[in-house]
């Protein structure tokens, strides 16, 4: 129904983003909230998912993500957040490797996805996808503390258990990373290792 949404974000949480369209806020569940900043003009492609008792809509960074997010939807197993998860690495062109070269073990590393359902993945979409990530980010200008926070935050959102997620806590304190964004990118990678 809709291709994409031009607006403001309003909001940023964990979970999700708000865009205020002409007045009109639009909830947007994304992979990493934390690549957008408050007050930031956006545009943002979205995926209106149409459930028995729930409308929901995906943002997505751009066409490229949008697109993966469709081909995962299209999988017997995979529903909208398990293909959330699978996304919020940033990492699409290791997750097209991973699936064009049948790495199953790659692939169960994501929340929601199991041995059976990797290997659907790799059956449904190998030699259908296109390699040729590009890779954007925007930067929130916060205090690292909170930045972490927001980035651990995020990662429990995705679906990661608390306990997961606070073995990697001193290893994200002793990171390189400054926003959210990158909390969450070091935190995939903790986690998927």
């Amino acid at each position: 129904m809709f291709e994409y949404l031009n607006g403001e974000v309003t909001a940023v949480y964990p979970g999700y983003v708000v865009l205020d369209v002409n007045g009109v806020g639009y909830k947007l569940t994304v992979a990493n909230p934390y690549r957008y900043e408050l007050k930031q003009s956006a545009i943002i492609y979205v995926e209106q998912i149409v459930r028995e008792n729930e409308q929901s809509l995906y943002g997505f960074f751009d066409l490229e993500e949008k697109q993966l997010f469709q081909k995962l939807t299209s999988v017997s197993g995979i529903g909208p957040k398990s293909a959330v998860a699978i996304l919020a690495g940033n990492d699409t062109s290791g997750v097209f490797s991973a699936i064009e070269s049948g790495d199953v073990n790659y692939l169960i590393k994501f929340p929601g996805v199991g041995k059976k359902t990797a290997q659907q993945i790799v059956l449904d979409l190998q030699g259908k996808l296109e390699v040729s990530a590009s890779q954007n980010s925007n930067e929130i200008d916060l205090s690292a503390s909170s930045q972490l926070n927001d980035g651990l935050e995020a990662l429990i959102s995705l679906g990661y258990s608390t306990k997961d997620v606070k073995k990697i806590t001193d290893k994200l304190k002793e990171s390189n990373a400054t926003t959210a964004d990158e909390y969450v990118r070091e935190g995939l990678k903790l986690l998927m290792n």
